[in-house]
């Protein structure tokens, strides 16, 4: 009786936390094929050409049916691979993205998980994809795979303090961790904004150092297909390569969606100040509409890095990460810290 009971207790839970799963893979599916899509047309424009054109009206369903041929096309495991690595591996850097992005609301009480120190959490959660970026590179058995791998681990670590430091000018700023206070206290105008230069510089640093843990042109390393075919997922087919090739984009959305959120005010409209009237027209426009479209702002962004820079050499890359961003980044924050003290901004 007492089971029964504690059944029927948890079962609305149980349906809610089912339902936020198919809602979540339902979203990184629809979010992959969307993303894929644009970048292909931002890159054909950008070199003056066309792009995707052919199949479904303007090349619409062209990434669906890459999705399909992916998903339908065999998976092969080297022969001298640690086999349950190897399989493992796509899963892990897959999850990591997924955990990343629930504390990061979409709309006014739309989040998956509303926690105080999520601004801690997102990136510790996103930097759990070196473990499976690692896990592939060595499971491989294959030596470009291994040399990826590790560019990779030096990549993240690196810029990871930088990312860090980025958001942390946010936190001073705001006194809070917590994504949805930090939304709450750009009513009255964007931190891009209000926190004048030391946040627009903590903006630059965030979006460099982000493209850089994300393996995005021009820090590409790990893959450097004229170099390492594709470094750590070389030996990955079907639906185990679709896996890291949905993650890169999952993972590029997130971290356009925690800058829309930190630097842009996230679903918060365009407020100026004490001007009422103005606001209230921008009030008009729905909260999802104002974040996912700072968030795609941003990815433009993104993508316009990889058609406009070459790749750097990994001693390049180091460099500027420990000789350059490193330290303006410690310098910008003491700026932030004294911006804060003082009263300074708006």
């Amino acid at each position: 009786m007492s089971l029964s009971i504690s059944l029927i207790t948890y079962f609305p839970i149980i349906i809610r936390l089912i339902l936020s799963v198919i809602g979540v893979i339902c979203f990184f599916a629809i979010l992959g094929l969307f993303l894929v899509y644009a970048e292909r047309k931002v890159a054909a424009g950008m070199q003056l050409r066309l792009g995707p054109n052919r199949v479904g009206v303007f090349g619409i369903a062209q990434t669906v049916a890459d999705t399909i041929k992916l998903i339908t096309k065999e998976s092969f495991t080297p022969g001298m691979a640690d086999k349950f690595l190897f399989f493992l591996a796509p899963f892990i850097v897959i999850i990591s993205a997924t955990l990343a992005l629930a504390p990061i609301p979409m709309a006014k009480g739309y989040q998956f998980w509303n926690i105080d120190v999520g601004v801690i959490y997102v990136p510790a959660m996103a930097s759990l994809s070196i473990i499976g970026i690692l896990m592939a590179g060595w499971a491989s058995n294959n030596k470009y795979s291994l040399i990826g791998a590790m560019r990779s681990g030096a990549q993240i670590v690196s810029y990871e303090l930088s990312v860090g430091l980025s958001l942390l000018s946010i936190v001073i700023l705001t006194g809070s961790l917590n994504f949805n206070e930090i939304v709450m206290s750009q009513d009255n105008g964007w931190w891009i904004f209000k926190g004048h230069i030391p946040v627009l510089i903590s903006f630059i640093i965030f979006i460099i150092a982000s493209t850089a843990e994300i393996n995005r042109t021009p820090f590409d390393l790990p893959e450097a297909e004229s170099e390492l075919t594709a470094g750590f997922h070389t030996e990955y087919s079907g639906i185990q390569f679709a896996m890291f090739f949905l993650s890169e984009y999952v993972n590029m959305f997130i971290v356009s969606a925690v800058a829309a959120t930190l630097f842009f005010g996230g679903w918060m409209p365009f407020h100026i100040g004490h001007w009422a009237a103005f606001n209230d027209i921008m009030n008009y426009i729905p909260g999802p509409i104002w974040f996912f479209g700072k968030s795609l702002f941003v990815i433009f962004l993104i993508m316009w890095f990889r058609w406009t820079f070459p790749r750097l050499r990994i001693d390049q890359l180091l460099n500027l990460e420990w000789k350059y961003m490193m330290p303006i980044s410690l310098v910008n924050l003491l700026f932030v810290t004294l911006i804060t003290i003082m009263g300074w901004h708006f």
